[in-house]
């Protein structure tokens, strides 16, 4: 069901899980014993019916089908996945580095996305 949506909803449906996951993670401080997927789900949830077109393009019924909700299911984790498994940038890393230096952290960070977490964070410290 989810393949035979097409390529512009399945682009804004990944777009959706990715701004509220990080989003999600942002309010818990990416504080790792603080998340619940539980609470995530709930997030992006309140995300796409407030935020996102997608929603109202696909069918009802498709949107109550079991299957459905498996294959979103499957696609959230791997979009998780892909967020926490990509690598902090060179940039992030030397500017992170020169931020913890000069303001006397030591924040760590796994992923760009966290990284980027971590910049804007030692940014506003620094004001």
């Amino acid at each position: 069901m989810y393949k035979e949506l097409s390529s512009g909803i399945k682009i804004s449906i990944t777009r959706s899980i990715s701004t509220s996951f990080e989003t999600y993670l942002a309010s818990i401080g990416w504080d790792d014993e603080r998340f619940s997927m539980e609470d995530f789900i709930a997030s992006w949830q309140t995300y796409f019916q407030e935020n996102a077109a997608w929603i109202e393009k696909i069918p009802a019924d498709t949107l109550m089908s079991a299957q459905f909700h498996e294959e979103m299911a499957k696609k959230i984790d791997e979009v998780i996945a892909k967020i926490l498994n990509e690598e902090p940038t060179t940039q992030q890393t030397e500017t992170i580095e020169a931020l913890q230096k000069e303001l006397g952290t030591n924040y760590s960070y796994d992923c760009k996305a966290e990284a980027a977490y971590i910049e804007q964070l030692l940014k506003e410290k620094q004001k």
